[in-house]
């Protein structure tokens, strides 16, 4: 077997392989940073506004409000629609720290339901029991690029008169019957992170909806509660998206669809290599599920001994993630503990993150699935 060394993303080839109009995304980049170089328009610039209006009208809504990361969008999104302290706000036990810390910051008591098993996702039948009258907003994840259950959550939603905030951090691009991953809620929320299906140069984020008094609250916050210079209308803060990540996402908008699309072609071929290895559980599809797959995610036997031969054998990967929520020693004010939550804590010990980008090769994967295939044969 050849050997490979095949990291866990590669964004350099994904930027230098991909062309639009003839150029490479990288080139593209460069020219967009250059001129906001030349211009010093580094704050509150040309291109956000303009990449504000393109990423609501790919999204399918009104508005776009540009912020300095995924962590600050939840953050504002909640102060936004009124969330304060003592408020309960439900979400689930098995996502990344910044769902949660965006709850607890503002002083609100994050209330934590399970996953479900087969996609990761927040269990919708366990909400509706967690639910009381000091709950005020519910925070779905839309976990490794797969849209959650939208519809009965919906309905719990409406029945009690609770807001939803979409967590779609890691679903840049994926749908639920037919619309945008982070379109449904009051509000949806989105990080740049470099790795992110959409990402920046550095950190980033940003809020979409349909409401415009929202919108104009997110706009004043994000920028010093100002709707006018040293005129301040509202609590002052500063999380801006500035002008030069506004400028790198601009263009990798543009081939958006086209690396999602790769990533679902290489997620089949994982699938196919990966189908008749009995010791591994690939990740599910549901049909309105629009996955993306910003991650992907195997249930895998002796998961950590297989992460070292993966390693040994040149190939990257990750574990998203090793301890659920209600075990991180920041929320242990929570009042969970080790048993209250099984499923996340089930993932947390079996799940593993293999290689995936859109510019990944099909040799490649073929390396990584003939690794997997080899380590279990050894171990039989």
């Amino acid at each position: 077997m050849n050997v490979f060394k095949i990291p866990f993303s590669n964004i350099t080839r994904d930027e230098q392989e991909t062309l639009i109009d003839g150029q490479s995304v990288e080139s593209l980049i460069k020219n967009n940073i250059a001129e906001v170089m030349k211009n010093k328009d580094f704050i509150l610039g040309g291109y956000l506004e303009k990449f504000e209006k393109e990423f609501a009208n790919y999204c399918g809504v009104k508005h776009c409000v540009g912020v300095s990361s995924g962590l600050a969008a939840l953050e504002l999104a909640l102060i936004g629609i009124g969330i304060k302290s003592g408020d309960e706000v439900i979400t689930v036990a098995n996502t990344f720290n910044a769902t949660v810390a965006a709850i607890a910051k503002i002083g609100a008591k994050p209330v934590l339901v399970d996953a479900s098993y087969n996609d990761f996702n927040l269990d919708v039948n366990q909400v509706e029991s967690k639910i009381n009258n000091k709950t005020k907003a519910i925070i779905p994840v839309h976990l490794y690029g797969q849209t959650m259950e939208l519809n009965r959550l919906n309905e719990i939603a409406n029945k009690y008169n609770i807001s939803i905030i979409e967590d779609a951090c890691q679903s840049h691009g994926s749908k639920f019957d037919g619309k945008k991953a982070g379109s449904f809620g009051i509000a949806g929320c989105f990080s740049f992170y470099p790795g992110k299906n959409l990402g920046a140069y550095g950190d980033g984020g940003a809020i979409i909806t349909n409401d415009d008094k929202l919108a104009d609250f997110l706009r004043k916050t994000r920028n010093y509660g100002q709707a006018k210079k040293y005129f301040h209308e509202e609590r002052p803060d500063n999380n801006r998206l500035d002008t030069i990540q506004a400028a790198v996402l601009i263009e990798k908008l543009k081939a958006l669809d086209r690396w999602n699309m790769m990533r679902v072609k290489n997620a089949e071929i994982y699938r196919q290599e990966l189908k008749n290895v009995n010791e591994i559980e690939l990740p599910s599809e549901r049909k309105n599920g629009g996955h993306i797959y910003h991650l992907f995610v195997i249930k895998a036997e002796k998961r950590d001994e297989l992460e070292k031969y993966l390693a040994e054998k040149g190939v990257q990967t990750l574990k998203h993630y090793p301890t659920p929520i209600h075990l991180q020693p920041c929320f242990a004010n929570l009042g969970y503990k080790k048993g209250d939550f099984p499923i996340s804590e089930k993932l947390s010990d079996n799940i593993l993150s293999l290689p995936m980008f859109p510019t990944l090769k099909q040799e490649e994967i073929k390396y990584i699935t003939d690794c997997i295939k080899e380590f279990y044969s050894n171990k039989k």
